[in-house]
């Protein structure tokens, strides 16, 4: 990717802006981008940092692994310096322990906006919060030494970085369920051929390849992308009547502004 001036660079992440291309980038390759609090508070500020003129979003990361999951600090009685351990959260009130989920959340709900398009560039190992990350943007391309891990089922908790609701999409319920209880890897092979990923290309590839993606999706007039994508993220919750009455509403805008007819 370009190396530009960052608009925002702390806590492991760091945003650069090429025109209508964001690149987000974890920058921790010394621990394998592993995230904490800190991390996710950065990744919501990149997305409320996006430049209007940004369509696509690119998240990728330094190093060998895309990120290796949560900072197993927390669940340590001391934890990470200034932030609550899983014991201080479990012991909040109702109200406080959601918000603070709620909180951490932020940093993956962003990415799925209808106006932008977001690629995550994945290698090397992604593990639990790592794979929800993934899991976060529109489109996955991996390298072919990618390994996604949902582990937290194995540490008796749940994943809850919104991960659930796009795996179960992309991969159906039982192979989803399968996946998060057994907290075994699933590979590029098996990630291409499921449609959790896009393609998978060799490691030195990956860079280029999103880069071309990137471009091609920039192709499309921005406004009919847009309409395009909120179409096709409602039809799952709509029935097949009101997918098209959806569609015609969709059309007729986009026919009313190619004209320069006013509602």
């Amino acid at each position: 990717m370009a190396s530009l001036d960052p608009v925002l660079d702390k806590d492991g992440v760091r945003l650069t802006v090429d025109e209508a291309i964001a690149t987000v980038t974890l920058t921790n390759p010394a621990k394998r981008n592993i995230q904490s609090p800190a991390l996710w508070r950065a990744l919501a500020q990149a997305g409320g940092a996006l430049p209007g003129s940004v369509r696509v979003v690119v998240m990728r990361a330094e190093g060998k692994s895309f990120s290796a999951g949560l900072d197993r600090q927390m669940f340590t009685p001391d934890g990470i310096e200034g932030e609550p351990t899983f014991i201080d959260i479990a012991r909040s009130s109702d109200a406080e322990l959601d918000a603070t989920i709620a909180e951490y959340q932020e940093a993956f709900t962003w990415w799925r906006r209808n106006d932008i398009v977001s690629i995550a560039a994945v290698q090397g190992h992604a593990i639990g919060a790592g794979f929800q990350l993934a899991l976060a943007c529109d489109l996955r391309v991996v390298a072919d030494d990618v390994q996604f891990a949902m582990r937290e089922t194995s540490l008796g908790l749940v994943p809850d970085l919104t991960g659930t609701h796009p795996l179960v999409s992309l991969v159906g319920y039982a192979r989803a369920l399968e996946i998060c209880a057994t907290g075994r890897s699933v590979l590029s092979e098996e990630a291409v051929s499921t449609g959790l990923a896009n393609i998978a290309v060799p490691r030195e590839q990956l860079d280029d390849t999103v880069r071309d993606l990137a471009a091609a999706l920039l192709t499309a007039p921005r406004d009919a992308v847009i309409e395009t994508k909120a179409l096709l993220r409602g039809a799952q919750e709509r029935s097949y009547e009101e997918q098209r009455a959806a569609e015609r509403a969709a059309q007729a805008r986009r026919l009313r502004d190619l004209a320069g007819v006013g509602d």
